[in-house]
Parts: structure tokens; sequence; C-alpha cells
């Protein structure tokens, strides 16, 4: 399809929308036979109930058979059904508050309490939490170093480099989550440099498995009360947090590992949502003015004198 190297995720997916969408429509025709006509006829017969996966699989055919065009195999690109390759808006996401951080670091077992703070104060990804190593982690210095990941295909995990070129990078770790992390260096993992922070529940070897989490995971989120909650939105957490403290949007994006500044953006936004909490801040210190103006002229009482 294309010369580029993909992540073993990505492939795998790929591979799986070929055989379920594309090949049973379209793999006995030559490429040369695919028409305007064909490609609509084909995706109007795609489940409504899957849109996001339809959306996906319309992307591959399309860049499948832009290859075509620019190997001269043919002279335009029969995909030309507007928006198709682009997936629904997603639903809206409400990121958990302090108070059921808190109630979800509790819940989870003492050995993953620890990846929830990571999740969301430092705003990591799952798979870069699960690949951390102790090595990874400088208290000293106050930092976690994220130069890898772990993902699972076909049940396996398979360690590789972050999402993206900027996702290797080194986070700043908030100084009130130190103790909690060094609580858990202490004892949930192994010496050695190279003992994973999260590992197996059966084999401090081996990575933890993500129906463990996620079983983890569901419970936990019930004790908070926010069945809503997945577990990759602790980071959309602990980006909206970090967006709220005023960082830039060139921090964010350092910060969050980002290629592109768009994803950096949506955090401040949602940032921005608290304009009517502080609007109300400040109705509150409105309600205090005569207790200021005494303050003030109490100093300047004193200050005269």
């Amino acid at each position: 399809m294309v010369d580029r190297p993909l992540k073993p995720r990505t492939r795998e997916g790929y591979q799986h929308l070929l055989r379920r969408y594309l090949v049973p429509e379209f793999g006995e025709l030559l490429v040369s036979d695919l028409t305007p006509a064909l490609v609509r006829r084909w995706w109007a017969g795609l489940s409504p109930r899957r849109p996001t996966v339809n959306a996906r699989a319309y992307a591959l055919l399309r860049a499948i058979l832009s290859t075509a065009v620019t190997d001269e195999l043919l002279p335009s690109n029969p995909c030309r059904v507007r928006s198709a390759s682009n997936p629904p808006t997603k639903k809206e996401i409400h990121p958990a508050t302090i108070a059921e951080l808190e109630v979800l670091v509790r819940e989870m077992p003492a050995q993953l309490g620890a990846l929830v703070l990571l999740c969301a104060w430092c705003a990591l990804r799952v798979g870069e939490v699960l690949e951390l190593r102790r090595r990874d982690l400088d208290l000293n210095r106050g930092v976690v170093k994220v130069t890898r990941a772990v993902s699972w295909v076909r049940g396996q995990p398979v360690v590789g480099t972050p999402k993206s070129a900027a996702g290797t990078r080194e986070v700043s770790v908030p100084p009130h989550i130190v103790p909690a992390l060094e609580r858990h260096l202490e004892r949930h993992v192994r010496p050695g440099a190279n003992a994973l922070l999260f590992p197996s529940m059966r084999d401090h070897q081996r990575h933890l498995q993500p129906t463990v989490l996620h079983t983890a995971w569901r419970k936990a989120r019930a004790a908070a009360g926010r069945e809503d909650l997945r577990i990759h939105d602790l980071r959309h957490a602990g980006a909206t947090m970090a967006a709220m403290t005023g960082a830039t949007l060139a921090e964010l994006q350092a910060r969050l590992g980002h290629s592109t500044v768009a994803a950096a953006l949506r955090y401040q936004h949602a940032a921005q949502g608290r304009d009517a909490e502080i609007a109300a801040k400040l109705s509150d210190l409105a309600r205090r003015p005569k207790a200021l103006g005494t303050e003030e002229r109490r100093s300047t009482d004193r200050g005269g004198a």
C-alpha cells in the first residue's frame, strides 16, 4: 500500500480492515476496474452502526488507490464520496476531577495506584506507562523519561517507540505525587534499572496484561461514580489541568508529546471552559468589598505612622 514503516498495532488494524471490508468487495477486481460508482455502492452498503470503522476502511481504500494513481495504474482516484473518511465527532469527554482522581487511586489495586497518578498528573499514554522501568523515573530531578511504549498485537506485547517522534520526551513530575511514586518504587518494583514499574501480577519480568488493568479500572471508576471514564481519559484530565495552569500551546505540545499543536489546542479550549468558574470567584470577591477596604485602610494608616 505505502512505502513507510508502520507501528505493529497500526499494521494489524490495516490488515483487519483489508480482510473484513475491502478484500470481500474488491479482492477479485483489477485496480483498473474500480470506478466511482463501485466505490459509492460499497460505501452505501456498509452498516451505519459502525461509522468510525467505516471511515477508517474508506480512508484505507483511498490511500491504496492514491498510491495506484501515483504509480500510474489509475488515471484518477475513484474514492469521491464527500467526507466519507472523516470519522464522526467524538463524544465530549468530561475529565476526572481532583476528588475523583483521589478515589480512583485509592480503589485501584495497591500496585496500580501510581499508574493512575502518572497517566493523570503527567498526562502519559497508557502504553507509555506500562513500558516504564525503574531507570525511567528520576525522582531526584523530578522527571519521567518517555522513550518507549508497549502495544499488544495478537495477544503479545510489542515494545517500540512512542506514538510519534515528539513522544520521546522528559515530563516533569508534579512535586505533590513524588512521595507516592517513591513508595511505589519501594513496595512494588523489583531492584534493578530494568525492572518494570507496573509488571504482570504473576511474572515481574512480563508486561501487565491489558485485560487485568481494565478489570481493575472498571471497579475503580464505578467506585468513583464515573462509569463513563476510560483509562485513556486520565491523560485528557492531565492535559486539561496543565492548560488550566496557563501553559502555552508549545508547552502543552511538548508535555503531551504531540507532533502538532492541534491536539494541544483542544485542551486549551477545554481549559477555557473554566471561565464561568472564574466569573463566580470574582463575584465571591465582590461580596467582600468592605472587608478588603478595611484591610487597605489599616495598611495605609500603619504606613503613614
